[in-house]
């Protein structure tokens, strides 16, 4: 019976557990990751103004794992061998008839100062940190703002960071402590939230100067200091600082063979497997996939990425040629706290729908059903 071995346990790899699962049912499955436990990343967005605990957005896997005949390894990569048949941990190796890897990506902390912010995309610690903050101040200046990897486009997080935006003010105002703190957003981009669409970034920046946000816009980021976000444009004070900076792959690929994008993530083609290697694939943010110059890095792509993965090499293991490929598709709604827009993309439309109370509850509801396969 062949062996596959999958990397992680977030949207990627638990996806493609899944389709296994289903398309390739006389297999045996290794997850490999230091917990049995899913972080619901979206979900953050809700912890500094109390709609979530930490405890609502970290669900273990162990019942999931169980029903699904999955075996967990609780260990860290260290690096690939024998030309990916061969997965060393800090458990020990693990042989393979076949790889999906889908441990994402790791943020870059590389602006002077960075101590000085908070990175809200973080984690559960992270987002307590913005509440408990937020809890304890009685007014000031909060600065907000992202930045991309200019050696790759797609790694990028700025669609959270304008819910954290959006989801503060709107916490705030409902406080009464709005007019006591001023809310200033920073990015290098001139457009933000272009890749959005055109219209979603036009749409983004309105309902900004609706909500008496200010801007900076456009100049390069020199680094941070205590109170203080420096750029090449001027730099500003601020009690609080928000930042998503850009991202790169895994500290462990380093160690392997791995073909790299310039970015630094792993080189995959349209069907998810990865660039001259036999049975090894990769979903998610671990990868550098070719698409649109849009194209997202978001939970929504990890899973369309990792039912292709993990449908082809349940092809390759049983002779086939593997032929799925995944659909270049941007869906989310971008959350205000008590509202949402709702933003769609693909090759051939691009559909913004404005601010509203459904989409709220709808991203809401969509949490809910998301997570109850694996409560």
């Amino acid at each position: 019976m062949p062996h596959v071995t999958i990397v992680g346990s977030g949207f990627a790899a638990l996806t493609a557990v899944q389709t296994l699962c289903r398309v390739a049912t006389k297999t045996e499955l290794t997850l490999v990751s230091p917990r049995a436990e899913l972080v619901y990343y979206p979900g953050l967005i809700w912890v500094p103004t109390g709609l979530r605990t930490g405890d609502d957005l970290r669900i273990s896997l162990e019942s999931f794992l169980q029903r699904m005949g999955v075996e967990h390894v609780a260990a860290e990569v260290t690096r690939l061998g024998d030309g990916g048949r061969v997965l060393e941990t800090t458990a020990g190796e693990i042989k393979n008839d076949g790889l999906i890897i889908g441990s994402g990506g790791r943020y870059m902390k590389k602006l002077p100062g960075s101590e000085y912010m908070i990175l809200p995309c973080e984690g559960i610690a992270a987002a307590q940190r913005i509440r408990d903050r937020l809890q304890g101040m009685d007014g000031g200046t909060i600065a907000m703002g992202f930045a991309g990897n200019p050696k790759e486009p797609a790694a990028m997080r700025g669609g959270p960071l304008f819910e954290f935006l959006f989801g503060i003010d709107s916490y705030l105002r409902q406080q009464n402590r709005r007019e006591r703190f001023e809310l200033i957003f920073f990015t290098p981009a001139e457009k933000p939230g272009n890749r959005l669409g055109p219209k979603a970034a036009a749409g983004l920046q309105a309902e900004m100067g609706k909500r008496g946000i200010r801007t900076h816009l456009g100049h390069k980021l020199k680094g941070f200091a205590p109170n203080r976000v420096i750029t090449e444009g001027g730099e500003f004070g601020t009690d609080l600082i928000l930042f998503i900076p850009d991202m790169t792959g895994s500290q462990w690929l380093d160690n392997t063979d791995l073909p790299r994008s310039e970015g630094g993530f792993i080189k995959a083609n349209r069907h998810c497997r990865v660039e001259g290697m036999e049975r090894v694939y990769v979903a998610g943010d671990a990868g550098s996939f070719p698409g649109p110059e849009w194209l997202p890095k978001q939970a929504h792509m990890a899973d369309l990425q990792a039912k292709a993965a993990a449908t082809n090499l349940a092809d390759e293991l049983a002779g086939r040629q593997p032929a799925a490929t995944y659909r270049a598709e941007l869906l989310c709604i971008v959350d205000a706290h008590d509202s949402g827009m709702l933003v769609a993309r693909n090759e051939k439309y691009s559909l913004v729908l404005p601010a509203m109370r459904l989409f709220h509850w709808l991203k809401r509801g969509f949490e809910w059903q998301y997570l109850r396969r694996y409560r």
